[in-house]
């Protein structure tokens, strides 16, 4: 069953705190202490959060949330997100698709493209054009993430390295104004490294509740990254994309 929108709300605030609390909910939501604490055993049986005393934490700075659940959180922005992406990107173009669930609505964007060369780690990415021929799809091989749906390992970044592609598309687990672009584990974070460096055109796709988020394994500074597609920035976080020669795109 899905999250109410509040309870989506309290999950994206609490990825980017070290805690929260119930006190601080109330306020700020206005409603009373009881519906929070409904709100808490529910993401807490869904194992979405880490309850704490007085309140909750966000899961281990190595730990994303599940599949299932990202899949659905933040999906109007991220629709918005993908079709900007789908926009520039031509008829016969090469390009990989990442990790991530952000990616996979870039993939659902394209499909109406003709001839697309596409090359992916992400299984439900490859699944997304199993029904469009006008689609050619290599998958990488590697080692299965069963809990992600994606490969991983050296496999992975031998095949990846073998290509040079016309547009990369990469989501991540973190945005830090200091260290850049994150994510929770060092094998996909690898994997994003790569991808970079082996796309003429390599574009990021985030949703604003990125930044801040608690995850780990350093992927690379902003100013490897060509352009940037997302929902909302601040003043300051705008500033500081293009101070590392970030094109950005604002997707309302």
């Amino acid at each position: 069953m899905a999250l109410s929108d509040r309870q989506n709300q309290i999950l994206n605030w609490v990825q980017q705190e070290d805690a929260l609390l119930v006190e601080d909910m109330v306020a700020h939501f206005n409603v009373s202490s009881q519906t929070i604490r409904k709100d808490i055993n529910l993401l807490a049986e869904r194992h979405l959060v880490r309850r704490t005393h007085g309140g909750i934490a966000p899961l281990s700075s190595s730990e994303n949330l599940p599949f299932d659940h990202r899949q659905l959180l933040n999906g109007d922005a991220k629709n918005r997100i993908a079709a900007a992406v789908a926009d520039v990107i031509p008829d016969g173009a090469s390009v990989f698709l990442g990790i991530g669930t952000t990616v996979e609505y870039v993939a659902k964007a394209l499909i109406r493209h003709q001839n697309l060369q596409v090359f992916t780690n992400n299984l439900t990415v490859a699944s997304i054009f199993g029904g469009q021929p006008n689609i050619r799809v290599r998958v990488f091989a590697g080692k299965l993430r069963h809990q992600h749906y994606d490969l991983v390992g050296e496999e992975t970044l031998s095949g990846l390295r073998q290509y040079y592609f016309d547009y990369g598309v990469l989501g991540c687990g973190g945005l830090d104004e200091a260290q850049g672009i994150l994510d929770f584990d060092p094998e996909e974070a690898a994997v994003s490294r790569v991808l970079v460096e082996q796309s003429r055109h390599s574009l990021l796709v985030v949703d604003k509740h990125k930044w801040g988020r608690k995850a780990s394994a350093r992927v690379h500074n902003f100013s490897s990254i060509d352009q940037i597609y997302t929902d909302a920035l601040t003043e300051k976080q705008s500033q500081l994309l293009t101070l590392h020669g970030v094109k950005i795109t604002l997707c309302h």
